[in-house]
């Protein structure tokens, strides 16, 4: 029996960290989708393509990603998918509590449904989309943190 698992996330942009939870998942897993929220209530810097494409690109070399976008609640796209896993990636113990919380609420919602934490390598412990963000913005350099296809993306906008 395959196992499906879904990887959400806004990877708004996708960095190191997500693509190192995405490779593990991906040699668990018969079958990882990583899967780009779409929420209206947040104000993304890349559209939902843009973030597609830069995953898509990032993880092309790993043939059993797929890569898709939802909005909605996460368990009934998990379903739709027919997948049986959620993957969470963790970068400390403050995630954790935000992770568990969310993790309990889906086991309410669809108890058929595991979540799984994968916990990121250390040296991308510090690492979030948002300060991916903030720091480019102020005129550091991220090139160490984020897979080529998106410095170049986020240097393009300069």
């Amino acid at each position: 029996m395959k196992v499906r698992a879904v990887y959400p996330g806004s990877f708004d942009p996708i960095t190191n960290g997500h693509i190192y939870i995405a490779e593990r998942a991906a040699a668990i897993f018969d079958e990882v989708i990583v899967s780009v929220l779409i929420n209206e209530r947040k104000n993304a810097s890349f559209s939902v393509e843009e973030r597609c494409e830069m995953a898509r690109e990032s993880l092309k070399h790993v043939s059993n990603i797929k890569i898709d976008s939802f909005n909605g609640l996460l368990v009934d796209y998990v379903k739709q998918k027919e997948a049986g896993v959620i993957i969470r990636g963790l970068r400390a113990m403050s995630d954790f509590e935000y992770e568990f919380q969310m993790a309990l609420m889906n086991r309410q919602l669809a108890p058929e449904i595991e979540t799984f934490f994968i916990v990121t390598d250390p040296k991308y412990s510090y690492v979030s989309s948002s300060s991916v963000r903030e720091i480019f913005h102020f005129g550091g350099t991220v090139r160490d943190v984020v897979p080529s296809v998106v410095f170049e993306k986020l240097t393009s906008r300069r």
